[in-house]
């Protein structure tokens, strides 16, 4: 059943896209004046009517699609993230004990020779 739900859910979805796309913008009929053709297609009252009362019924199967999915979802309790994977927690290894530690070796680390300072001159 909800496969059939659903179905009829993305139809009803792409037919409100491609109704809502073929009605007329509000200066439609300004483009009208200028030899656009006429709209009788969609009877003698044009296409408001039709497209408007078309736009509402989709519009309510939508809705109503929407509605019925969303609870058979929460009825059966399944979600997307049940089969994620649960954060482990994480093991802190124990601090190292300093006195087991080797101690560093005391080679003499060369030292770089510090420059002189240059003479200032005055100008």
């Amino acid at each position: 059943m909800s496969i059939l739900i659903t179905i009829v859910h993305v139809v009803a979805c792409i037919i409100l896209i491609l109704v809502v796309l073929l009605q007329a913008g509000k200066g439609a009929n300004m483009g009208a004046a200028f030899g656009g053709s006429s709209q009788t297609v969609f009877g003698s009252s044009g296409p408001g009517t039709f497209l408007g009362k078309m736009t509402t019924a989709v519009a309510i199967i939508f809705m109503l699609t929407s509605l019925s999915l969303s609870y058979s979802v929460s009825r059966r309790g399944s979600s997307l993230m049940e089969g994620a994977a649960k954060p482990v927690a994480q093991k802190t290894a124990p601090a190292p004990n300093p006195a087991a530690l080797p101690a560093p070796a005391a080679s003499p680390v060369p030292q770089a020779p510090v420059p002189a300072a240059a003479p200032q001159t005055a100008k």
